[in-house]
């Protein structure tokens, strides 16, 4: 395989292989990175997504609080109801001429209180009933199924790929590595262009980006290629040239070797342009995630940046039973954490040039199992950033009680909003262009709404 359309095949289909992270210190996949990116851009912005795995519990996450809602709520939920008195000191006062219709109120849980100062700067906005759709459908219609719904729904795998990348499980790229795809020629160095904290995510997969892993600590160096090996300069001299060097004509040699130098110039460029955090984050698994994105953000210029997503994560969310046990420490790291991430983006002064937003395999039912919660659909989430227009909830709050016109059977609310409209919606405040929206998010078309009014 020497000749132009093989290699080509070769890097198209190479392009669905995960970046290696720790478990295998190459930190590159075997495909190229296009350079060849349809867009550019002379400012920052960057987008990082929050993702809680196994299907967050929405309901104990954002409470109703007026007196009608919260009853309808403690209702459903008998045993799993935060008390309404514990709410007292988180409730969210949304800017004047944003409130609520029919006087409905909402507080954060009391573990995410580290979130209302952000809300009450007017940084955090809060995202009402979101989920995945093909189209906006009405509780009729999902009844009738006379339209088209997500396939397998209240599937975890397939769900947290619908989020993450409009499609089920299988989908070979993500909208965020899409985003990047358009984005990457603005970069002086497109590996960074998209880059994981925690793991391969097929969010960050584009047609030709790849997504960068690193740790909570930085880059993962392949061992062995330093100053010594086993105490030889040599042998450290020769290891690196043999997984360098590019011998024949044989393509995967010759790409492998490419990779490989690939990734210790990236190596050596991140370590190198890395600083000690200045803002102080909560010592725990997403605190320190969040951490390494505020410094690979602050080290933007060195590494030649224009435009990144990231990408971190936190699993344990799939509370069928102990949900009163384990879910509220779960909590307390995503609000303790965000709000380490906000007060870094403000110390930085790049506030207003990065988004970050939570999602979620899919909300849980409203009514209890007895000590759970189980998988749902529709969902409460965040976003915060300097440039989101604060303080205010987007979207339609769902009808309390049970067989509401929201209410698909237990509880599940149906979207009222779709992910589709907040990736087209992120996608643009990013700077990708009207016309090359469709290859961001493919179904965008099936929506009169193509922007939620998250930005001014």
């Amino acid at each position: 395989m020497t000749t132009s359309s093989s290699r080509r095949e070769f890097l198209k289909r190479s392009s669905a292989f995960s970046v290696a992270g720790a478990a295998a210190p190459w930190a590159l996949n075997l495909a190229a990175i296009s350079e060849a990116a349809a867009q550019s851009a002379t400012d920052y912005k960057a987008l990082v997504c929050v993702f809680l795995y196994g299907g967050n519990d929405h309901g104990n996450t954002l409470v109703p609080y007026d007196q009608a809602t919260y009853d309808s709520y403690a209702t459903l939920r008998s045993t799993l109801a935060t008390a309404r008195s514990a709410l007292d000191g988180t409730v969210l006062a949304p800017a004047t001429g944003f409130e609520l219709p029919n006087s409905r109120q909402y507080a954060l849980a009391p573990q995410l209180s580290a979130l209302k100062p952000v809300f009450e700067a007017g940084r955090l906005g809060v995202l009402l009933n979101i989920g995945p759709l093909i189209e906006p459908t009405t509780k009729t219609q999902y009844t009738a199924r006379s339209v088209a719904l997500p396939p397998r729904l209240f599937s975890h795998n397939d769900q947290q790929s619908t989020w993450q990348a409009s499609s089920p499980e299988g989908s070979a790229s993500g909208w965020g590595g899409r985003i990047g795809d358009l984005l990457a020629s603005g970069n002086g160095q497109s590996v960074f262009t998209a880059v994981s904290v925690t793991g391969n995510a097929v969010y960050l997969s584009g047609r030709s980006a790849v997504q960068y892993q690193v740790t909570s600590n930085g880059s993962v160096p392949i061992s062995g290629i330093g100053n010594t090996l086993y105490g030889s300069t040599a042998a450290a001299q020769a290891l690196r040239s043999l997984i360098t060097s590019t011998p024949g004509t044989n393509l995967f040699e010759r790409e492998h070797a490419r990779v490989v130098q690939r990734s210790i110039d990236a190596n050596l460029l991140l370590s190198g342009a890395l600083s000690p955090p200045v803002t102080t984050f909560p010592a725990t698994g997403l605190g320190n995630q969040l951490s390494m994105v505020a410094r690979m953000i602050a080290a933007r210029d060195a590494l030649g940046a224009k435009r990144q997503v990231f990408f971190v994560g936190i699993g344990g969310f799939d509370h069928h039973d102990k949900l009163a046990d384990g879910h509220p420490a779960l909590l307390t790291q995503i609000g303790d954490a965000m709000a380490a991430f906000d007060a870094a983006m403000v110390q930085q002064g790049t506030s207003s040039q990065v988004t970050a937003f939570t999602a979620s395999d899919f909300g849980r039912t409203l009514s209890s199992n007895g000590d759970g919660s189980d998988h749902g659909w529709g969902s409460f989430h965040f976003v915060s950033g300097g440039a989101v227009r604060g303080r205010r909830f987007f979207g339609t709050a769902p009808e309390p009680g049970n067989n509401g016109p929201d209410d698909v059977g237990q509880g599940r609310m149906l979207p009222t909003m779709a992910v589709d409209q907040l990736a087209a919606t992120l996608a643009t405040w990013m700077g990708v262009g009207s016309t090359d929206l469709p290859t961001v998010v493919p179904g965008i078309g099936n929506y009169s709404v193509r922007d939620l009014g998250l930005f001014a």
